[in-house]
């Protein structure tokens, strides 16, 4: 269960309080990004205290991590306003 918890909802909950933080995607993303491995790391030093898992496995993890914060992020945030091209303007 702790697995469960560390990689998946951990990261997402960051992804969601990111959004509710910073209404801007870049920052939210950003804040994502650099906090969600370093929130496993918390957890894994946290969860083993006797130094079996080290950074190392939190580096080997982070990539799920940070996919699953920004995954999150961009969900709650919704798709961006993008402007579109009509097809008779332009060269």
């Amino acid at each position: 269960m702790e697995p469960l918890v560390v990689l998946l909802l951990l990261p997402v909950l960051i992804g969601v309080a990111s959004v509710a933080l910073f209404r801007d995607s870049a920052r939210a993303s950003c804040v994502a990004t650099f906090v969600s491995p370093m929130a496993v790391f918390c957890c894994l030093s946290s969860l083993d205290p006797e130094g079996r898992w080290n950074w190392l496995a939190a580096l080997l993890v982070s990539p799920l991590a940070i996919a699953f914060a920004l995954a999150a992020m961009m969900i709650r945030y919704g798709r961006a306003q993008v402007r579109k091209r009509h097809p008779g303007n332009g060269a």
